[in-house]
């Protein structure tokens, strides 16, 4: 059977499924990845690699290198448009063949597709948060001061931070669990462009297959679970351009 057809009758025959998204998906949309051959972690600024600006010490010790480098990616982000992954993935949901979208990623491009329930496992920059009194800002209240090459702060002074998972910072709680249950409901889990090396993230496949999920991996390079998975893809636009026109 074409493998596309195979995919969509898997679909079909599960009673929840999940697919659960890396930065691969959103590299058609024209966004960078962190970690492939040319991904931003491989880059550095002001003497700092890249890495260490979303790491918590540095943050806090000087916010400015942070958003001077992010304001060509971070608060650059909306200028990205949802690819037909996303899309694809928003009219399963709709049609009832998708349960949850679990991302890694911080774009916020599911949401902006049409997703209604997202688990954005790494945060995204949708909110900002004041370091020293907690208040909440929106993006757009936020962006504007970072293009202009400023520190965003909170009326009392503080810092702003968004709320992406830093290094030295934990998964959200609630996010985390939200995701765990989805994972642990499936029957089917659609891992998606993700090369399921970052954890505690790249976790949670696993453990949908141990509760019995039957996984399908659809990833350009190699990923540790290829061998358990039931279908094995490798080109994720050429795979939902064809599953987009079946629906």
């Amino acid at each position: 059977m074409n493998p596309i057809g195979q995919l969509l009758d898997l679909l079909r025959e599960s009673t929840s499924t999940v697919a659960f998204t890396g930065a691969g998906v959103s590299t058609a949309s024209g966004i960078r990845d962190f970690r492939g051959k040319d991904g931003i972690y491989r880059d550095t600024f002001k003497g700092y690699a890249v890495e260490e600006l979303f790491g918590l010490p540095l943050f806090e010790r000087d916010p400015s290198l942070f958003y001077e480098w992010s304001r060509d990616f971070v608060y650059a982000l909306d200028a990205h448009r949802p690819n037909v992954i996303h899309r694809t993935l928003a009219e399963l949901e709709r049609r009832g063949l998708l349960d949850a979208v679990v991302t890694q990623n911080i774009d916020r491009l599911h949401t902006l597709a049409g997703s209604r329930t997202v688990h954005e496992l790494h945060g995204s920059p949708h909110l900002h948060h004041c370091l020293a009194c907690g208040r909440a800002y929106p993006y757009d209240d936020v962006a504007p001061t970072v293009r202009q090459g400023h520190v965003p702060r909170c009326a009392c002074g503080g810092v702003l931070k968004p709320d992406i998972v830093f290094y030295g910072e934990s998964l959200p709680e609630h996010t985390l669990q939200a995701a765990l249950d989805a994972c642990r409901r499936a029957d089917l889990l659609l891992v998606l462009g993700s090369s399921l090396t970052v954890y505690p993230a790249a976790a949670l496949p696993r453990e949908a297959y141990e509760c019995g999920a039957r996984l399908v991996i659809v990833n350009d390079t190699p990923t540790p679970l290829d061998r358990l998975a039931i279908l094995r893809l490798p080109d994720l636009v050429p795979t939902f351009t064809e599953l987009a026109a079946l629906l």
